[in-house]
């Protein structure tokens, strides 16, 4: 049987569900996967948290140094987060010949490139399931389960938090805020929670994931980015009255015109399988030229979802002699041939607030007809102190000429407010 020693950099939820995980289930894996996984060394400077663990205290180690030259190391699991320090242990480790499994997205979307050539030249491993999704298991899918499709589009819920917060504010009728708050208390949003909710945790996710599936590198700058701090409740109860649900999507699309990829807060048909899915779970849709339409669905963030992905990778990187690296040219650089499309089409959703007087709804949609924007549906939802509040909702049309409309709307007297913007996704 064959052995295999671990080391795990950083115990805290993630590390401490993958420690649970290797040591608790090694009989199994022995029994299932013919592989003697042990944990040989644990880098974590809180010691009390490793001992309350179960870590026995020889394998505590001090230093990166004491991790990488121990001789029963032969993969390293990098959980620490952030890009300073794990960037530089994780260097190290592949420079040592140790093979890494890592579960930092912005780590990843943000040094693949680097990373990957550092693993090239001492033919070792780097694995990244549990980057994206928690412990979905998206990476291989797109890796090693839909090779036979040319890769339309990917669309996803790809961030726990926001879920989980506007899951609340839909179904609780409370505000951005109170979501927010509870959201932290249960530990689903940090302190800071900037990353989540500004929609960049969900952008690192989308570089990697697009990708993989569109066989091209894509930078984090290449990615349209809007949070969700700017919702209202009053958006999603009106959304939802015209059979939309809002969830902060994560889009790809490979198109004739370019690669397009996008993240922000959407209005889905309430039949979209994507609208069922709620609290902190994440979905991902994938559209295949061959397959057609496959759904992913399963928690997104966690002790043991997100140990279980890094645990897949550990026993694959075990069983595996040859590296799997990037199918395409994976350079900081990135591919100048490929096309991105920044000026996207879509529909759109509008909420304005407008003096109640006779020729207004003349005077905006005339507005809309020179920035040739096609209004689908224009209705009147409340009225207050001489002002009415209507929405509109467009035909597909391009981001531009969105904008344009906009700037020209908000010059206008008669109109005291554009409300709200939102992207409709059919």
């Amino acid at each position: 049987m064959k052995k295999v020693g671990v080391a795990i950099l950083g115990l805290g939820v993630v590390g401490g569900g993958t420690y649970k995980i290797l040591t608790e289930n090694k009989e199994y894996f022995k029994r299932t996967q013919n592989i003697d996984l042990t944990v040989e060394s644990v880098l974590e400077l809180n010691r009390e948290r490793a001992l309350s663990l179960g870590c026995d205290e020889s394998i505590i180690a001090s230093s990166i140094e004491e991790v990488l030259t121990n001789p029963n190391v032969d993969i390293v699991v990098e959980v620490i987060g952030g890009v300073t320090v794990a960037k530089n242990f994780v260097i190290k480790a592949l420079k040592s010949g140790k093979s890494v499994v890592t579960s930092n997205k912005e780590l990843f979307a943000k040094f693949w490139p680097e990373l990957e050539e550092e693993a090239k030249k001492r033919n070792v491993g780097l694995f990244f399931e549990a980057s994206c999704v928690g412990g979905v298991p998206i990476i291989r899918t797109l890796q090693e389960g839909m090779q036979g499709n040319n890769i339309k589009s990917i669309k996803g819920i790809i961030n726990g938090t926001t879920n989980y917060i506007l899951t609340k504010m839909a179904y609780e009728g409370v505000s951005y805020d109170v979501a927010l708050k509870e959201a932290q208390s249960l530990g689903y949003a940090e302190a800071n929670p900037t990353a989540d909710v500004e929609g960049f945790d969900a952008t690192y996710k989308l570089s990697i994931l697009s990708s993989l599936a569109f066989h091209t590198i894509i930078c984090i700058e290449n990615v349209y980015i809007e949070g969700i701090s700017n919702v209202s409740f009053t958006d999603i109860a009106y959304g939802k009255e015209m059979g939309y649900t809002l969830k902060l999507l994560a889009i790809g699309k490979n198109t004739e015109k370019g690669v397009e990829v996008r993240v922000h807060p959407t209005f889905i048909k309430s039949e979209n399988p994507l609208a069922a899915v709620n609290d902190s779970f994440n979905a991902v849709f994938i559209e295949g030229d061959a397959v057609g339409d496959v759904m992913l669905y399963g928690r997104g963030a966690g002790a043991l979802p997100t140990g279980s992905a890094i645990v897949s990778d550990v026993i694959y990187a075990a069983k595996h002699a040859d590296c799997y690296y990037a199918s395409f040219d994976n350079s900081e650089k990135g591919n100048k041939a490929t096309k991105f499309v920044t000026d996207f089409c879509t529909k759109y959703y509008l909420r304005m607030s407008v003096k109640d007087q006779a020729g207004v709804l003349t005077k905006f949609t005339g507005v809309f007809a020179k920035n040739k924007l096609s209004i689908k549906e224009v209705k009147q939802v409340s009225y207050k102190n001489g002002y009415a509040e209507i929405i509109i909702t467009t035909h597909e049309c391009k981001e531009s000429a969105l904008r344009k409309t906009l700037e020209k709307l908000v010059d206008l007297e008669e109109v005291a407010k554009v409300n709200a913007c939102i992207r409709i996704e059919d």
